[in-house]
C-alpha cells in the first residue's frame, strides 16, 4: 500500500513538474523578444568570412563576430536591396515599402524621409516596446517612432569617422571628440542598454555604423592590420564591359574615380594652397577626370593595382572595427542574461564592389551591390548553423520583425515575413520566385543610369530605361541586359537579344510586369521625373553641414 501511495505521490509530482514546465514553455513562447538590429553601411557579403569567397579564403577570421551570429543562427544567402543606395535602402527597411511608395528614392536632391508615415518601430512602440536608434541615420528628418535617438548629422548626414556630430532626441547637437565613430556608436548603445531603458519592457535597438562607408578610415587599432598583405584581386577586376549597356560609362572605377582623399594622399605643401585648391586636390576623380598618380612611375595597370590595394586595406580595416564592436554587443548580451530572448540581426544597407568589374561603390543591379548580408540568431527559434537560399528583400525585414514580436503586419506593407523560413517551418515552397529592383539617381554621384529589373534563382533581366544626357523625357525601349546566373555568375555575358533566350526573356518581362503591378510601380513619366527632380535636403542647411 505504501508503495502505491509513494508511486501516486511521485506521479502527482511529475505531472505537476510537467504542468509547470508546459506553462513556462508557453510563457516563453509568448514573451516578446528583444531585438538588436545591427546595420553597417556598404558592407559586401564578399567581406564577411561566413559568406565565403576570395577574401574569406585569404582571411578566414576576417569577421569572427558576424560569423558568430551566423553560427548561432541562420545565414541568408540571397537577400537583396530594392534600391542600392544608403538612404533609400534604410527607408525601405523602416517602412516595408519600395522607394516609389515610401517617397525616399535617392540621396542626391531627392528630399528627405517623410517621418510621419508608418514604420515598424512605431508599430513596435504601440505594442509595448521601448525603441532606440543610435548611429547612422542618413534620412534627413528627425527620427520618429523612437523613445531615444542619437544619430549622425554632419557631413551631409553621412557622419564622419572622427569628431562626429550627433543629434540627440531631435534637439541637442553633440560633437563627440573622444572616439572613432564605430566605438562611439558602441559606447552610446551600451549606455542606453544599461542606463537608458525601462528593463520591464521589451526593447528594439537599431545599432548602426557609418563604417565601412567612403572615405575609409579605420579605427586606430585596426588601421595597420593589412599593411603587409597583398589583397587578392577579383576575377572580374579587368572587366571590359563588352556588350553591356551602362557598365562602361560609370564613374566608380578603381583607376579613374577613387580620389586622393579616399586613398589618403596629401599635398606636399598645403600651406601654399587656398582652401578651394586643397578641396579640388582631394576631390580630383569625382568628375571622371584623367587618372591621377602619386608619382611619375606608377601608370596603367600598375597604378590601378596600387589604388586597389590602398582602397581594400582601408576598407577591410573599417570592417574589422565594425566586427569588433559587434562582438562587444554580443558579449554584453551574454553577460547580462539578455541573449536568450533577444533576436540579433546583422545586415548592411546594400552590398559594395570590392574591385569586381573594376569598381568601388554600389548602385548597379549586379550581384555584388544588389546582394545584402543578412545573418540572424534567436535561441530556441532559429536552428544554429542553418542556411537559406530563398529570395528575400529589405522590404521583408519590417514584417518579419513585427511577426516575431506578435504584432499584426499591416496590409499596405509590400514585404513579406520570412519568419517561417527562419524557423524552418512549413510553407517554404510557397515563397516568392523573383525579386524586384529599381534605382533612380543620375548623374550624381557615380553616373549610373536609372534602371529596374527582376532576378529569379537562375536569371536576371535589367532595363536601363532613361538617359537624360542623350534625350530628356524620352523612354528607352531597347536597352536591356540578360544574365544566366548559373552559367555566368560574374555577369560578364549579356545574353539579351540572342534567339536561344527569346522565350526566357519573354517570361522575365512578363514577371516584371506582374511585379510592377503588384508593387504599384509608377508610370514611365513618373519614373523619369524621379531621376530629374531636384529637391533640397535638410542637411544643406548651415546648421547641419558644418
Amino acid at each position: 500500500m505504501k508503495r502505491i501511495i509513494i508511486n501516486l505521490i511521485g506521479w502527482t509530482s511529475l505531472l505537476s513538474i510537467i504542468g509547470c514546465s508546459s506553462t513556462q514553455q508557453k510563457t516563453t513562447e509568448h514573451k516578446q523578444p528583444n531585438i538588436i538590429f545591427i546595420m553597417s553601411d556598404d558592407h559586401a557579403t564578399n567581406a564577411i568570412s561566413a559568406y565565403g569567397g576570395r577574401l574569406a579564403e585569404q582571411f578566414p577570421d576576417l569577421t569572427p563576430n558576424i560569423d558568430r551570429i551566423a553560427n548561432e543562427g541562420m545565414i541568408m544567402q540571397n537577400t537583396f536591396c530594392t534600391n542600392a543606395i544608403c538612404g533609400p535602402s534604410r527607408a525601405a527597411i523602416l517602412t516595408g515599402k519600395f522607394s516609389h511608395q515610401n517617397g525616399f528614392f535617392k540621396n542626391e536632391s531627392g528630399g528627405d524621409f517623410d517621418g510621419s508615415q508608418q514604420t515598424f518601430p512605431k508599430l513596435l512602440q504601440k505594442a509595448g516596446y521601448q525603441t532606440a536608434v543610435i548611429g547612422k541615420w542618413h534620412l534627413g528628418t528627425v527620427p520618429t517612432g523612437f523613445d531615444y535617438s542619437k544619430v549622425m548629422i554632419n557631413h551631409g548626414g553621412q557622419g564622419t569617422y572622427h569628431n562626429t556630430v550627433f543629434l540627440e532626441n531631435g534637439q541637442d547637437t553633440i560633437k563627440e571628440t573622444r572616439f572613432h565613430s564605430s566605438r562611439q556608436v558602441w559606447e552610446d548603445a551600451k549606455k542606453w542598454l544599461t542606463k537608458g531603458r525601462d528593463e520591464k519592457k521589451p526593447f528594439m535597438l537599431m545599432y548602426q555604423f557609418k563604417a565601412p562607408h567612403r572615405p575609409w578610415t579605420p579605427d586606430e587599432q585596426f588601421q595597420h592590420v593589412f599593411d603587409d598583405v597583398e589583397i587578392v584581386e577579383p576575377e572580374t577586376f579587368n572587366d571590359t564591359y563588352e556588350n553591356k549597356i551602362a557598365a562602361g560609362n560609370t564613374w566608380m572605377t578603381i583607376e579613374r574615380n577613387l580620389n586622393r582623399k579616399d586613398l589618403k594622399v596629401h599635398p606636399e605643401h598645403p600651406e601654399k594652397m587656398t582652401k578651394q585648391e586643397i578641396n579640388a586636390w582631394y576631390k580630383y576623380g569625382n568628375n571622371n577626370e584623367e587618372p591621377w598618380s602619386p608619382n611619375d612611375e606608377l601608370k596603367g595597370q600598375a597604378l590601378k593595382k596600387w589604388k586597389y590595394q590602398k582602397y581594400m586595406k582601408e576598407y577591410l580595416g573599417c570592417v574589422k572595427g565594425v566586427d569588433h564592436y559587434i562582438g562587444e554587443m554580443l558579449d554584453y548580451l551574454e553577460e547580462s542574461g539578455l541573449a536568450e530572448n533577444t533576436i540579433v540581426i546583422y545586415t548592411s544597407d546594400q552590398g559594395f564592389y570590392l574591385g569586381e568589374h573594376g569598381w568601388f561603390d554600389k548602385r548597379m543591379m549586379y550581384e555584388e551591390s544588389f546582394k545584402m548580408p543578412f545573418v540572424i540568431k534567436y535561441p530556441n527559434h532559429i536552428q544554429p548553423k542553418s542556411k537559406s537560399t530563398k529570395l528575400a528583400m529589405n522590404v521583408d525585414f519590417a514584417p518579419t520583425l513585427l511577426d516575431f514580436a506578435g504584432v499584426e503586419v499591416p496590409e499596405d506593407m509590400q514585404g513579406k515575413s520570412f519568419r517561417n523560413i527562419l524557423e524552418g517551418g512549413d510553407g517554404e515552397d510557397e515563397w516568392r520566385d523573383a525579386v524586384y529592383y529599381h534605382y533612380y539617381e543620375f548623374p550624381w554621384w557615380h553616373h549610373v543610369l536609372p534602371h529596374y529589373g527582376v532576378r529569379t534563382e537562375k536569371y536576371k533581366l535589367i532595363h536601363y530605361y532613361y538617359n537624360p544626357e542623350i534625350a530628356k523625357d524620352q523612354w528607352r525601349e531597347n536597352d536591356w541586359e540578360l544574365f544566366d546566373l548559373e552559367k555566368d555568375p560574374n555577369e560578364l555575358n549579356n545574353l539579351y537579344g540572342r534567339p536561344e533566350y527569346k522565350e526566357i526573356t519573354a517570361q522575365l518581362k512578363a514577371k516584371l510586369v506582374e511585379l510592377q503591378k503588384e508593387y504599384q510601380e509608377d508610370s514611365k513619366e513618373e519614373m523619369m521625373h524621379k531621376t530629374d527632380v531636384k529637391i533640397g535636403r535638410v542637411y544643406e542647411h548651415n546648421k547641419y553641414s558644418k
